[in-house]
């Protein structure tokens, strides 16, 4: 795109690429970093999340070096942990693993924690983290069977999307909703903008979707 920097987001998540497109914003390219997201032993949750989101933002801005037309690119990384008290839930692929992570999180509170890494393109780190807490209603267990039973929950921190079914679940929410979905709008947004990315320039022929 002509009239802006370039931008490249580190991430393959349909939903991170559809939060910026929400906010008017078209990556130039898709970098997702195959990294090990498996938390160390005795790591908390907030330093898991900004851990992993500096580890994707790094091996993106590897692969950017090497290509010439996206080389001194804005890059974006996140990455959202669910966590109930100290102990972080997995992203579950597994049946077992999201009827566990249902059952933890029924009738309860649990905080959604997002860090995000921007490289600017003088290559400067610079790395938010937002939090936010959710109670769930109690989950029986025809819930808990019928929504696995959706497939919804394949490969989300927790196991659920709260843009979903899941979203019905929600008894109180405290902070970022976007931030839940995987990217804090808000957050992102000012950080890009602070370090000089024009966040409007896509805003003129957006149409509601």
């Amino acid at each position: 795109m002509l009239g802006r920097p370039k931008f490249v987001l580190a991430s393959g998540s349909p939903r991170r690429l559809s939060l910026l497109n929400q906010a008017g914003i078209e990556p130039d390219a898709l970098r997702p970093a195959d990294v090990d997201e498996t938390p160390k032993r005795g790591e908390l949750p907030r330093a898991c999340a900004n851990r992993l989101a500096r580890a994707k933002a790094d091996a993106a801005l590897k692969s950017v070096q090497l290509d010439d037309e996206l080389r001194g690119a804005f890059i974006l990384s996140a990455d959202t942990v669910v966590a109930v008290g100290r102990r972080i839930l997995p992203k579950a692929n597994l049946v077992d693993e999201a009827a566990q992570c249902l059952r933890l999180l029924s009738g309860r509170n649990h905080r959604v924690y997002t860090a995000i890494t921007l490289v600017t393109p003088r290559e400067a780190f610079r790395q938010r983290l937002v939090e936010t807490r959710v109670r769930f209603k109690r989950l029986s267990e025809d819930d808990i069977q019928a929504y696995i039973g959706s497939g919804e929950w394949r490969g989300k921190a927790g196991g659920y999307a709260v843009q979903g079914i899941a979203g019905s679940f929600v008894v109180k929410m405290v902070g970022s909703y976007s931030n839940v979905v995987g990217l804090p709008l808000y957050e992102t947004t000012t950080l890009l903008g602070g370090e000089g990315f024009p966040i409007r320039f896509g805003w003129l022929n957006a149409t509601a979707v």
